[in-house]
């Protein structure tokens, strides 16, 4: 006796569910792309304006004065390897486009991580999402991106900052569980504002752990921007995409380095800033 064959796709689910959104939201969906190609392009522009040896210079200059000579010296080597591996471009494109999805994560994810560790209904709330989108492959997020945004940089940035909210709100709310109840409660003896007690007390004790979000949600990006590539979203995911499709082992192994070159940059350029101006060493 022959079983029935019974099968569940969720497409057929989900395709009038798309095709509503397309056909009803389009407007909005065009509005949102329209921004971030805005921003995206106003950033490239000013990363590519200067001539990349002014480029250097002045971010070395920065990393010196944010950071300290040993960040400063090393975001130059970062950099001339960019250079002088002839993907500059590329490398800004990608720069560029980690920043703002990196910018946007940790607006959104840092203030629901630590509305997460006041309230324990949020943070029930949060978990079992979290640990989805966590253990969903990145690619996957790109598929629902290109369907509602169409190929390009829009539905890379979109799934790029989906990508990196979970490991930052995550560890932003671990972050601001484990501060020592004894130091809230001495501010609040002392008469200190909710502010006061915030950025002088809650954030320079959270700080190693909300760094060590930052660090991930940069990485998760980069690795995002990688796959990226494949949806046409420029950079140094397209460069290792074509080197990929045309066996061109040079230029792949060109733009991966170039990749942990801007990986570096970004992870030691912020953890310098942020260490060096933290409210810790304001106060």
């Amino acid at each position: 006796m022959s079983t029935p064959d019974i099968q569940f796709s969720p497409g057929e689910f989900l395709a009038p569910a798309v095709d509503w959104l397309n056909a009803n939201l389009h407007g909005v969906f065009k509005g949102i792309s329209q921004v971030i190609e805005a921003v995206l392009g106003a950033v490239e522009a000013a990363l590519l304006a200067p001539h990349p040896y002014v480029f250097i210079g002045i971010v070395v200059v920065a990393a010196f004065f944010f950071a300290n000579k040993r960040v400063a010296v090393f975001a130059g080597l970062m950099l001339a390897f960019c250079l002088f591996s002839g993907l500059w471009e590329a490398s800004m494109q990608t720069i560029a486009l980690v920043s703002v999805a990196v910018l946007i994560s940790v607006a959104i994810a840092f203030p629901l991580g630590v509305l997460a560790a006041r309230v324990k209904r949020v943070d029930e709330m949060f978990l079992p999402i979290l640990n989805i989108m966590q253990t969903v492959p990145p690619w996957v997020y790109l598929i629902p991106a290109v369907m509602l945004f169409s190929l390009g940089r829009v539905p890379a940035i979109i799934a790029t900052i989906v990508y990196g909210i979970p490991p930052m709100l995550r560890l932003t709310t671990l972050a601001f569980k484990q501060l020592p109840k004894e130091f809230l409660e001495l501010g609040q003896a002392s008469g200190a504002s909710p502010k006061d007690i915030l950025f002088k007390i809650e954030l320079p004790t959270a700080a190693p752990t909300l760094l060590v979000g930052l660090n991930q949600c940069i990485l998760m990006s980069l690795a995002m921007v990688v796959l990226a590539g494949l949806v046409g979203a420029g950079g140094l995911g397209a460069e290792v995409t074509r080197g990929l499709s045309r066996m061109e082992m040079g230029l792949g192994l060109r733009a991966g380095l170039a990749i942990v070159a801007v990986a570096l940059l970004l992870d030691r350029l912020s953890r310098g800033a942020l260490q060096r101006h933290s409210p810790r060493n304001l106060v």
